[in-house]
């Protein structure tokens, strides 16, 4: 083993952060592997590196016993006397047995140990990089794409966008930067599987925690998100400070920062709600840009019933339900929507204490981009 190897060896201790020793017994016991296999060898051998000088020797080590039943396991006393003579029986004695040409084998085989070592530290490097990203966003490049996946470049690491997780509102070039929220980690024999996903409601979240300050500092908190990727999207979000606006802080200054949102979502469509402990309020607050007449809520079910104006019933159950969907995603309640004839006839609305949470004259505080949903 040359000097110029070990210098390699203290190199990449300071540059990969790999132990020299680690990387010294390694190679030692793929000597000893190397050794057998090459020279036909089955006996206990123990390789010794020197760092000094760079030279590399093999010894056989065989224990000291009365008779001899296996002479390359074993030594007999009186042959062990002969090299020293305080040795005694059940001693250990290493017999040097370097072979002349074992430096070219070991020179493959320590090379070989190092790369593989190498690998392996960078696979773990990366995978406790990412590790700690799971359910984070990242902004990465795209590469390619085969029949399964488009493959994301995220610097280190090519990451995984499978089809289930691609917009379907999106094409994917190669070169495109796109942003894109990382769903599973795996540490697998070929190095870290990084899965990454841009329909998962966690992208919309993470993307308001980049454009909304309020939100990466923790003044307004986001609730709940309920998203049908590419087409839209609900978010609810509060706070406990009276003098802040939560919807306002996420819609920005005429609209810019929701509307960074859209852009990066291909104009996905985003309603943003403000959030209520009141299901009553909650469910009016989700149903937006429709406006409610009454919710009556069954808490027993998680159901509410609630009523809109007749001219509003379209608006309210959205283009294939999906308003409405969206509003029962959101706040976790069932909600069955009735017109206000359909109520009356039924004998629902108006109840002995109606609760009327908008006048026809009133709109509904809450923002909504894209306000298309009418049939």
């Amino acid at each position: 083993m040359s000097s110029e190897l070990l210098d390699a060896l203290i190199i990449l201790e300071k540059e990969k952060g790999i132990s020299r020793n680690v990387l010294i017994e390694a190679i030692e016991a793929a000597l000893v592997s190397a050794y057998k296999r090459n020279f036909n060898q089955a006996q206990n051998v123990r390789v010794d590196l020197n760092l000094e000088t760079g030279t590399m020797r093999v010894f056989a080590r065989k224990e000291i016993v009365e008779g001899v039943f296996d002479s390359r396991l074993e030594i007999s006393i009186d042959e062990a006397k002969k090299l020293n003579p305080s040795y005694e029986i059940g001693d250990i004695v290493e017999l040097e047995v370097t072979p002349k040409d074992f430096g070219r084998i070991a020179a493959q085989t320590a090379k070989q140990v190092v790369t593989q070592r190498v690998r392996e530290a960078e696979r773990g490097i990366i995978y406790s990089e990412f590790i700690d990203r799971e359910e984070d966003i990242m902004t990465g490049i795209v590469q390619r794409y085969d029949s399964r996946y488009i493959y994301v470049s995220l610097g280190k690491i090519e990451a995984l966008l499978p089809q289930s997780e691609q917009m379907p509102n999106e094409t994917y070039k190669p070169h495109d930067r796109i942003k894109v929220f990382i769903t599973k980690v795996e540490k697998t024999t070929k190095g870290p599987q990084i899965y990454v996903s841009r329909t998962h409601p966690g992208l919309l979240k993470r993307l308001f925690e980049i454009e909304v300050p309020e939100i990466f500092d923790g003044t307004v908190e986001i609730k709940s998100v309920a998203r049908e990727a590419g087409d839209r999207s609900k978010i609810s979000v509060g706070t406990d400070n009276p003098e802040i606006d939560p919807v306002g802080s996420c819609v920005g200054p005429k609209g810019t920062r929701v509307q960074a949102i859209v852009n990066e979502l291909k104009g996905e469509k985003i309603d943003i709600v403000e959030w209520s402990q009141d299901p009553v309020v909650f469910v009016a607050n989700a149903l937006s840009p429709s406006k409610v007449l009454d919710v009556a809520v069954n808490e027993e079910e998680k159901a509410t019933t609630v009523v809109v104006p007749d001219y509003q019933l379209s608006l309210a159950i959205g283009k294939r339900g999906q308003n409405a969907r969206l509003a029962a995603k959101l706040t976790g309640w069932k909600i069955d929507i009735k017109s206000e004839t359909d109520a009356r006839e039924a004998g629902i609305y108006p109840r002995e204490e109606p609760l009327l949470l908008f006048d026809d004259d009133d709109s509904n505080d809450d923002f909504n981009f894209n306000e298309d949903d009418i049939e």
